[in-house]
């Protein structure tokens, strides 16, 4: 295995690797020095864009043993990749090896011809017992896991990464619904602006191109959906809707849950996602769709259950945080889809579709009036700090532990959680 601290050099380097790596020039050498296989490398190189394949390649090399990471110095050091190899050096100044002798062609042994003693030939004997010379035992050590392909068992179901070089890398629609009509009794939502300005900034940084609408009635929500999906997304590699409301549970079959337009009047989520499926915007088809849901799931508060005193302490949240919460509506007008013909709850599940929401089906979301929502303030801030690194789904992950850690008034909990429908990890552009 790698040495703990070679593993922990590359993964605090890990951007650098993916930002300034060019693989192509490594792949001669990590092959002449037994670090990869053939079939690995063009495994690696099977995975996408030169970023794609950097990426790859290091999280390949923590799994080639110990002598990987000195022959990966020498590689980078033989291809002129000096500032790369040099700041990997600096948390390992001894990680030096002598190259591995380049590997031979396994060739048939060949059995040497019986010895007889010296006789007439016509006197030989059919009993004659045939002398072989003596094989002198071998000092040469066995070949470790990284010095023979024989011993090499080659990964074959590694996951590809979605393309996402397209500059811009997609379009972003950020609906903001904060204050709402009097008449349809729900709150209005303090401190989602501060929700919406972050979300905005970030998904700029991660080269998106962002539109925000704010305060729509349910109409004007399906309306700009509508406009979304009839954009030419040929040239772009992703989209991205971003849903912040009062929400409630619903009936469905697909997707959970429903957002509320200003007017009081819902749109379930299934229907929101079904607006830039396969059949309904062909550009996107085989693109990754992303749905970030602020909003509630139900009406229920989640206070938790006891843990042992080695968990991590829970964050205890401000006395004004508040909810998005509105009851559960009936089943007959959860689905009501008859004003829009091309948002059907008839399709089959769509490939290539991420939601991510804020909370469980059926619990409140919680937003703290001064700082945002819980769950957009720790998603802005892991985007931030692992977008570089990590895969859209880790990073949702990492998001809902941290989430999960808070308490709001000191007794109620939340939990974030996806519906995944992707097929490739999602890596996010670094910021530059």
């Amino acid at each position: 295995m790698m040495e703990e601290r070679h593993k922990k050099i590359l993964q605090s380097n890990r951007s650098n690797l993916v930002r300034d790596l060019d693989p192509s020039k490594l792949y001669d050498g990590l092959l002449e020095k037994g670090v990869f296989t053939q079939d690995m490398i063009d495994e690696i190189q099977s995975s996408g864009t030169r970023r794609d394949q950097a990426r790859q390649l290091v999280r390949d090399l923590e799994t080639r043993g110990s002598r990987a990471f000195p022959l990966f110095l020498q590689c980078l050091t033989e291809t002129g990749q000096h500032s790369l190899a040099e700041i990997l050096q600096i948390g390992a100044p001894s990680a030096h090896l002598q190259p591995v002798a380049p590997i031979q062609a396994v060739r048939p042994a060949v059995q040497p011809l019986p010895l007889s003693p010296p006789m007439d030939a016509d006197k030989q004997s059919k009993y004659t017992v045939p002398v072989y010379p003596l094989q002198k035992p071998s000092t040469t050590p066995s070949p470790s896991p990284v010095e023979s392909i024989k011993q090499v068992r080659v990964r074959r179901d590694s996951i590809q990464s979605y393309k996402m070089d397209a500059s811009p890398c997609g379009h972003c629609l950020i609906i903001n619904n904060v204050e709402f009509e009097p008449e349809c009794e729900l709150s209005n939502r303090n401190g989602s602006n501060i929700d919406c300005d972050k979300l905005e900034r970030r998904f700029k940084a991660l080269n998106f191109t962002v539109e925000v609408k704010t305060n729509l009635k349910q109409r004007q929500i399906k309306h700009a959906l509508s406009a979304l999906s009839k954009k030419d997304h040929s040239e772009c590699d992703c989209c991205v809707v971003i849903m912040l409301s009062h929400g409630t549970e619903v009936s469905h079959n697909r997707f959970p849950g429903a957002v509320y337009g200003v007017d009081g009047q819902h749109v379930p989520v299934q229907q929101i996602t079904n607006y830039l499926n396969g059949q309904h915007c062909p550009s996107l088809q085989g693109k990754p769709k992303l749905f970030f849901i602020q909003a509630c799931g139900g009406g229920e508060r989640d206070t938790g259950f006891e843990v042992s005193p080695d968990e991590a302490p829970p964050s205890i949240r401000g006395e004004d945080d508040q909810t998005d919460a509105i009851p559960m509506s009936s089943s007959s007008d959860s689905l009501s889809m008859s004003d829009e013909p091309d948002a059907r709850a008839t399709l089959p599940t769509p490939s290539d579709i991420l939601v991510s929401y804020s909370t469980f089906p059926g619990y409140v979301s919680w937003r703290d009036t001064q700082s945002g929502s819980w769950y957009v303030e720790t998603l802005d801030r892991i985007l931030e700090e692992n977008a570089p690194t990590d895969d859209l789904v880790t990073m949702l992950m990492m998001v809902n532990n941290e989430v999960s850690q808070n308490s709001a008034k000191g007794l109620y909990k939340q939990m974030p959680g996806s519906f995944n429908f992707l097929r490739k990890l999602l890596y996010f552009q670094s910021q530059t």
